[in-house]
């Protein structure tokens, strides 16, 4: 199987997290989203490295967890969810900085092909303590992305909106594996 580290992205509030919890109770490796982790434990710890605080030491650090997750991966067979990953904190730390991070850092850590994209959709979308961003930040970051991704060869493909079984279904057929993981 070609590249079998599959990134789902798109605008926060989308829905990506719902679809990786349906991939998860199918027997689907899954790997949480890496700024919603940094921001628990910086809370828990007291620490700065909160994007609110210091975007980009956050965004550095993201594409650090970020790394290390997919190399933790290669200890799993079959497909590999992402929530999340390099490309979207790169995208956001050469944004934000300028640093020319993100060619260099995604040449060498590649996803596979299709990357699934989480289209805006207000109806669902909430703020909570690691979401601060309201919804035109939301909006903001999935234009970057959609610019960013195909630029680095990728093919977009959008999630419908619907339950999460049915996008679970929807990415599942589009890679050409409806059947349960082993």
């Amino acid at each position: 199987m070609q590249n079998r580290f599959v990134l789902i992205s798109g605008c926060s509030g989308g829905g990506k997290s719902t679809l990786l919890a349906e991939l998860c109770a199918r027997g689907y490796p899954v790997v949480e989203e890496p700024g919603r982790r940094i921001i628990a434990d910086q809370l828990a710890s007291g620490g700065k490295g909160l994007p609110w605080d210091d975007a980009a030491d956050f965004l550095r650090r993201a594409i650090d967890v970020a790394m290390n997750d997919m190399t933790a991966a290669h200890a799993h067979s079959g497909w590999v969810f992402f929530d999340r990953g390099i490309v979207d904190a790169a995208s956001a730390l050469q944004a934000l900085t300028g640093e020319p991070v993100l060619h260099p850092t995604c040449s060498v850590h590649r996803y596979h092909r299709c990357v699934f994209m989480t289209p805006p959709w207000p109806e669902i979308y909430v703020t909570d303590p690691e979401r601060r961003h309201g919804f035109e930040a939301a909006m903001a970051e999935y234009r970057r992305l959609m610019e960013t991704l195909p630029a680095l060869g990728y093919d977009v493909i959008h999630l419908p909106k619907v339950s999460p079984s049915a996008r679970a279904d929807f990415v599942l057929t589009t890679l050409g594996d409806i059947t349960p993981a082993a």
